[in-house]
C-alpha cells in the first residue's frame, strides 16, 4: 500500500505547487489528460491484432501472391518420440548427445542429424508469414508517421522544443495528441502480445525490453501531461522503421538491389533520427530545459530515465545494423546478421555458403529482413 500510495501521490507525478485537482477543473472548452484515458488502449490493442489478422489475410496474402511469394512446403521427420523429447530441449544436439542417441536408438549419427536438421526447418517460419509480417508493420509505420507529421508539422513544439514545457502541465489536450498516443499505445501493446507468437528473433529479450520501455514512456507521459515531448519520441522512432520493414518487403520479393538500396536508406535515417535527434534535440529538451523551464520532480527522473534506455537500446541496434551495412556496400548483398530468427546448425551454414558460391545470382538474406 505504501508503494501504490507513493505511485499515486501529487508529488511524485507533477512539479511542485501542482495537484491533481487543479487538473480537473479546466478552463471551459478546454481538455486535460487523465490517467485512466490510456487504459483504452489496452482493449484497443486486441482490435489491432483482429485488424492485422484480417489485414495478412485480405491484403499481404494477395500481394504476396502477385509476387510470387508462396509458403514453403518442408518435408517432415519420421516419427520418433525420444527424438521429439530431446529437440524440446536441444535443437542442435552436440556429438555427445548424438553418440548416445545413436546407440539408444539404433540409429546412425548421420540420420540423426538428418533429422534434427528436418525438424528444425518444420519450426523456420516460411517466406510468405514474414513478408505478411512485415507488410503489416510498414503499413501501420507508414500511416502513424503521415499523421504524425501532418499533426506537428503545424505544432510549435515541433521547432522550438521549449514550448513543450512553457506553462506545464497546463497544456491542454487535444484530438491529435489523443488519437495519436492512443494509436500507438494500443500498437505497441499488441506487439508486446504477438511477440509471443511472431517470428522468433535473437534479440527477443532487447525488443521485450524495448516494447516494455516504449510502453511505460507513454503511459507515464500521458498521466503527467508531458504530450508534447511525447509525440516528438514516438515520431522520430517511427521514422527509421519505416524503411525497414520497406527492405524486409523487398528482400522476400528477392528485389535485392533495392534491399540493399533501402538497408542503407535505413541505417542512415536510423542513426540521423536515434543518434542525432532523439539525444541531442529531444532528450536534451526533457533533460535540460525541463529543469530551467520547469524544474525536477520525482516522476520526471523516472521518464528521462526511460528515454535513456531507449537511447542505449539504440547505440546497440545502430552496432549491428552498421555492421550490415557495410557487408552491402563493400559486398555487394546484405548479409546475414546478429538478428537471425532462428539459429541454424553449422552444417545448414556451410551447405548455404556453398550454395552462394555455387549461385552468383543467390539474392541473399539477413536476421534483419528474415
Amino acid at each position: 500500500m505504501p508503494v501504490l500510495s507513493c505511485c499515486f501521490a501529487e508529488r511524485f507525478w507533477l512539479p511542485e505547487n501542482v495537484s491533481w485537482a487543479d487538473l480537473e477543473h479546466p478552463p471551459p472548452g478546454v481538455e486535460y489528460p487523465r490517467a485512466g484515458q490510456v487504459m483504452y488502449a489496452v482493449p484497443l490493442a486486441f482490435g489491432v491484432l483482429l485488424l492485422r489478422l484480417v489485414f495478412e489475410r485480405l491484403i499481404a496474402k494477395p500481394c504476396a501472391q502477385i509476387l510470387h511469394i508462396q509458403a514453403e512446403v518442408t518435408r517432415p521427420p519420421q516419427s520418433n518420440a525420444v527424438l521429439e523429447k530431446v529437440y524440446a530441449s536441444r535443437t542442435s544436439p552436440d556429438e555427445k548427445l548424438l553418440d548416445g542417441l545413436s546407440k539408444q536408438l539404433d540409429w546412425d549419427v548421420r540420420k540423426i542429424q538428418r533429422w534434427f536438421r528436418l525438424r528444425r526447418n518444420q519450426d523456420k517460419p516460411s517466406i510468405l508469414k514474414k513478408f505478411c509480417e512485415s507488410m503489416w508493420r510498414f503499413t501501420f509505420y507508414l500511416g502513424i508517421f503521415t499523421y504524425a507529421i501532418r499533426y506537428l508539422w503545424v505544432s510549435p513544439w515541433m521547432w522550438n522544443t521549449k514550448e513543450c514545457w512553457y506553462n506545464y502541465p497546463f497544456q491542454p489536450l487535444s484530438p491529435g495528441q489523443y488519437n495519436y498516443y492512443v494509436a500507438e499505445l494500443a500498437f505497441y501493446w499488441s506487439l508486446m502480445l504477438s511477440q509471443f507468437t511472431d517470428i522468433k528473433r535473437k534479440d527477443f529479450n532487447i525488443m521485450l525490453v524495448h516494447h516494455f520501455a516504449t510502453i511505460s514512456l507513454i503511459t507515464f507521459s500521458y498521466a503527467n501531461n508531458m504530450l508534447r515531448a511525447g509525440t516528438l519520441v514516438m515520431c522520430v522512432h517511427d521514422a527509421a522503421d519505416i524503411f525497414l520493414e520497406a527492405a524486409k518487403l523487398a528482400n522476400y520479393a528477392k528485389c535485392q538491389r533495392l534491399c540493399d538500396a533501402l538497408f542503407i536508406v535505413f541505417s542512415i535515417v536510423f542513426f540521423i533520427t536515434r543518434l542525432v535527434i532523439y539525444p541531442f534535440w529531444i532528450v536534451h529538451s526533457v533533460l535540460i530545459e525541463s529543469w530551467e523551464i520547469v524544474g525536477p520532480y520525482q516522476s520526471w527522473w523516472l521518464l528521462n530515465g526511460l528515454l535513456l534506455v531507449l537511447q542505449v537500446l539504440h547505440v546497440i541496434w545502430f552496432y549491428l545494423i552498421a555492421r550490415i551495412a557495410i557487408k552491402a556496400l563493400f559486398k555487394g548483398k546484405v548479409a546475414k546478421d546478429d538478428r537471425s530468427d532462428i539459429e541454424s546448425s553449422s552444417e545448414e551454414e556451410a551447405d548455404a555458403n556453398c550454395r552462394n558460391s555455387k549461385d552468383s545470382k543467390d539474392p541473399g538474406v539477413n536476421g534483419r529482413y528474415k
